[in-house]
């Protein structure tokens, strides 16, 4: 089983996040702001990867400590579930359609952390959210569990659609990329015989 676990205590938040990748896409989110929790969810169900994320943050302060931690956590947690990453397929990409919204993801678990975000929004929050934080959360991920990671917003009008289908994108990106390629399951994919150099 590849499972990773990790536990995070600072003075802005205290998190503990376990994660299957051969899961079934249960979860156990709880991070104080109902729409990340929502979109953690998302990424879960669609990633088939098994997440309990319980996060306690500085919300009074406000929401930044608390969406980039639990982003740094599931990435620490993913990368020690890869281990050495042999026989992963590595790469991941697809089209995310959510109704009018379409969003396109490619990545590359590369140990090469790199966001290209190219993504906006036309409000401010969503539900409690604030949506300028959600590129902060990928940036997160990406350098924590070492991914290059490439996102954008097609076209859409909706700020929730363009939000939730770029979650279900980089799952499904996810989905593949970390799956075990069957020709190949002893191997790390790359020439140079590990990933992150």
């Amino acid at each position: 089983m590849r499972i990773g676990s990790i536990t995070r205590k600072t003075e802005e938040t205290d998190i503990a996040v376990s994660v299957n990748l051969d899961g079934t896409g249960t979860y156990q989110v709880e991070t104080g702001i109902g729409f990340l929790d929502h979109m953690i969810e998302q990424f879960s169900r669609h990633s088939l990867i098994d997440i309990e994320c319980r996060v306690r943050g500085d919300l009074h302060v406000d929401q930044h400590h608390t969406t980039e931690d639990s982003a740094i956590a599931l990435g620490q947690a993913i990368a020690q579930a890869l281990g050495d990453k042999k026989g992963i397929t590595r790469y991941g990409h697809t089209y995310s359609p959510m109704d009018e919204a379409l969003c396109r993801v490619a990545l590359d678990i590369s140990g090469r952390p790199v966001l290209i975000w190219k993504a906006a929004f036309t409000q401010p929050r969503l539900g409690e959210m604030d949506t300028e934080l959600f590129e902060h959360w990928f940036q997160s991920i990406s350098q924590a569990a070492g991914i290059t990671l490439h996102i954008e917003n097609l076209y859409g009008s909706n700020n929730h659609h363009i939000v939730e289908g770029i979650y279900k994108g980089f799952a499904r990106a996810m989905r593949q990329a970390i799956a075990i390629d069957p020709r190949k399951a002893d191997a790390v994919p790359s020439t140079k015989g590990i990933l992150g150099g």
